[in-house]
């Protein structure tokens, strides 16, 4: 057994290495890397806001440590030193988890290791993801041998305090060992002393640690500075990947198990968390079984927590399996047999950590998914860094306006002459700011929304994400492209700079006089390493697309096709083309392409669009329910299958769908979509029973929904009159049109301005 664990702990670790071994794509890096250069500059540690235009001055707190340690790392090796460090992170955390380590465990790492080199991104949260692995390591060995060296914990938590505010987690695994001794004390009659004597040898550095967490800028101001912060989180689940939960349907469960498909790993931990604290409770090791399916709460509830469950299951759940299974095979009598076993179950983990690592090594793990990395060091392809060189350089004046996500390396990028509208983090700005900035971006640029923003901040330029994750989508770009205020001056394949037309940048306009309908895309030749072209030409066929120039963008995904044929992204974009140009029948064999390689939401979205536009409806109804299943928001789809169900005239399977929908939406909702969700819910339900032939039950609900609705939504009113009419009520109908007239005269207006 120990040359097995030997050969698995060696695996594991080449693999977290390569797994970690990426170019920087985590976009609060920037953010972090700017503070750190204030304090450089100004000697002085922020407790306010310095890096944004519209929170300046507004309470802030963070741990500098980190954002230091960037900073220094940046000066010294640029963004390669920083993917380096990332590699090591990912491989000491798991050196961490297996330090005491079995065999056992070592194969749980191997499959843990997706997990944590998500949480090992070279950003402040990467510290947590270490330390927490070194505190798990240390109490564990503490709690099986009594003689662990705990006067680290102190000093680890004067670190972890000045570098992450996850040094709670930290707080509560001190929480959770003393339970698990307590628990012993009073269950385990076999144990009883020897638990409260590890307790009492325990107690003055787990109370020493705790001290420790004052050993920071603030004192005890930190932890009003992360409830403040734990405030801000819960809000922004609505909008933040991370903070999604994970979804626990056989779609998403299947779609993720395969063995090259990593996304499958927290399932696989889930699955080993339950079958170890089953095995635990057999064997009377209560305080084991409640760590291992406390520790399951969080991983389930929030996509983020992924990282640290993996090292309870790595430690904890390994340490149960490897003395069961021990227990067990020295049951198993025939010694060749039992050799045999071990021996396919090492060859089967040594496959897939060598299977996963030539995916990293060749790209194919990144080009297949929607991973923004790239295998190797550097800065990661999604980042504006030529539209930010030609702001520097062409001076531009005034405020820029920027998306959510690419805030935190432009204040690293543009600063510190320059601040940002918005980044990554939760306070200073809060759920109205980004709510702000989401409307900004779903508005049109001529629009009111606009005007307002600009006046108030003297925003005079616009840089829009164009990447075809988490950019391009989410803008809206033929709209500047046609803006009568804005102007274009720059674009790419990942980024446009637009400014508005005034004189003052008038000789700036002359000079870059950029075309939407004929700038050259991609902006300049790909580079010559196989990602940087795939990357290039993938997002250079996204843009085209966006932009209507479809053959253009039908020649780019082909040549980026050429270069990875399975990408299920690259087939989801050539069938939106195809559907685009018409040619409906090429479409669906290119989403359903896509569906085969990587099932996720929005190749089911498209595949269902596709039935629905060629008359195929209970084809489309199967998409849908596979689409829901996938999603991380499944109460949106519902909506539009509500919706699609009663076009098909089927009331109670909308009814029913609307229901559904309202279950699965989060606490809340309402106030955060500004009543979007609920008045789109009600109106769904009145057309259900307009079907039904239950005129009062549409009314009312009709009525909720126009109530909810936009104030510059006039449908809503117009489709009340019309029920009120229907009713006999003529004066009610009569409100109703005065309403939708009101609302169309706001909506206008917003239009002209």
């Amino acid at each position: 057994m120990p040359r097995i664990f030997l050969l698995l702990g060696l695996l594991a670790l080449a693999y977290a290495f390569l797994a970690g071994l990426r170019t920087v794509s985590d976009s609060d890096l920037g953010w972090q890397m700017a503070t750190g250069r204030w304090f450089v500059e100004h000697r002085q540690i922020p407790s306010v806001d310095v890096l944004s235009y519209t929170a300046q001055g507004r309470p802030w707190i963070y741990p500098v440590g980190g954002e230091l340690f960037f900073y220094g790392a940046y000066l010294l090796g640029g963004y390669a030193l920083i993917s380096w460090i990332g590699a090591v992170a990912c491989c000491g955390t798991v050196a961490l988890l297996l330090r005491k380590g079995s065999a056992v465990s070592a194969g749980i790492a191997i499959l843990a290791v997706p997990l944590i080199a998500y949480r090992t991104a070279p950003r402040a949260d990467m510290f947590t993801a270490v330390l927490f692995a070194a505190f798990l390591s240390l109490l564990w060995e503490n709690y099986q041998t009594g003689r662990a060296r705990l006067w680290l914990l102190p000093l680890l938590m004067v670190a972890w305090v000045n570098l992450h505010p996850g040094f709670l987690a930290g707080v509560a695994l001190m929480v959770a060992y003393a339970g698990l001794e307590l628990s012993e004390a009073i269950a385990g009659r076999a144990r009883r002393q020897a638990a409260l004597q590890c307790l009492r040898r325990a107690s003055r550095w787990l109370f020493l640690t705790a001290i420790a967490t004052l050993a920071n800028p603030w004192g005890w101001g930190i932890y009003r500075g992360l409830i403040r912060e734990g405030r801000a989180n819960a809000q922004q689940h609505f909008w933040i990947g991370e903070w999604h939960s994970i979804r626990l349907t056989w779609d998403a469960i299947s779609s993720a198990s395969t063995l090259r498909q990593t996304g499958g790993a927290i399932y696989l931990l889930l699955a080993i968390a339950l079958v170890a604290a089953l095995v635990a409770l057999l064997r009377a090791q209560v305080g084991a079984a409640l760590l291992l399916l406390g520790a399951t709460v969080p991983a389930v509830r929030y996509l983020r927590m992924g990282g640290v469950f993996a090292c309870v299951v790595v430690v904890i759940g390994g340490s149960v399996l490897s003395s069961a299974l021990s227990g067990w095979a020295s049951r198993v009598k025939p010694v060749r047999a039992r050799a045999y076993v071990e021996a396919a179950v090492v060859v089967l983990f040594a496959a897939l950590a060598v299977l996963r690592s030539f995916d990293l090594i060749t790209n194919r793990h990144y080009f297949r998914g929607t991973d923004e990395s790239s295998f190797g060091a550097g800065l990661g392809w999604w980042f504006p860094e030529r539209a930010a060189e030609f702001i520097v350089r062409e001076k531009l004046p005034g405020e820029i306006f920027n998306a959510y996500g690419h805030g935190g390396y432009l204040t690293w990028a543009l600063g510190p002459d320059r601040r940002d509208y918005i980044d990554g983090r939760a306070i200073p700005f809060g759920v109205d700011r980004m709510r702000r900035a989401g409307e900004l971006l779903a508005s049109s640029p001529d629009s009111s929304v606009w005007q307002e923003e600009v006046a108030r901040y003297s925003i005079n330029a616009v840089i829009l994400p164009l990447a075809r994750y988490d950019g391009i989508s989410f803008v809206r770009l033929p709209d500047f492209c046609e803006s009568k205020r804005w102007k274009l001056v720059y674009l790419d394949e990942v980024s446009a700079v637009f400014v508005r037309r005034t004189p003052q940048n008038e000789e700036l306009v002359q000079r870059f006089p950029a075309e939407c309908a004929t700038a050259p895309m991609p902006a300049q030749p790909p580079g010559n390493s196989r990602a940087e072209a795939f990357n290039t030409w993938a997002n250079a066929a996204s843009v085209l697309a966006t932009l209507g120039r479809n053959s253009e963008a039908l020649e780019a995904n082909s040549k980026a096709l050429s270069i990875f044929p399975d990408s299920s992204f690259l087939h989801w974009n050539r069938g939106d083309l195809l559907f685009a140009m018409g040619k409906l029948g090429e479409s669906e064999q290119e989403y359903l392409t896509a569906v085969a390689l990587d099932p996720n939401e929005d190749a089911w979205g498209a595949l269902a669009r596709s039935y629905r536009k060629r008359g195929r409806y209970p084809a489309a109804v199967s998409a849908m329910r596979h689409q829901t299943r996938l999603s991380l928001r499944p109460y949106l789809p519902l909506l539009d299958l509500g919706y699609f169900y009663v076009d098909l005239h089927q009331p109670d399977e909308a009814l029913k769908t609307f229901d559904e929908a309202v279950r699965k939406a989060p606490k809340g909702i309402s106030p955060e979509d500004t009543g979007f969700f609920d008045s789109t819910v009600a109106e769904g339900r009145a057309a259900a029973w307009i079907e039904l032939g239950d005129l009062k039950k549409a009314t009312a609900y009709q009525e909720e929904g126009a109530g909810l609705a936009s104030p510059d939504s006039p449908e809503p009113w117009v489709r009340l009159a019309k029920l009120y009419k229907l009713d006999g009520r003529a004066e009610d109908a009569s409100r109703a049109e005065e309403q939708a007239a009101r609302a169309t005269e706001n909506r206008d207006r917003k239009t002209r301005d």
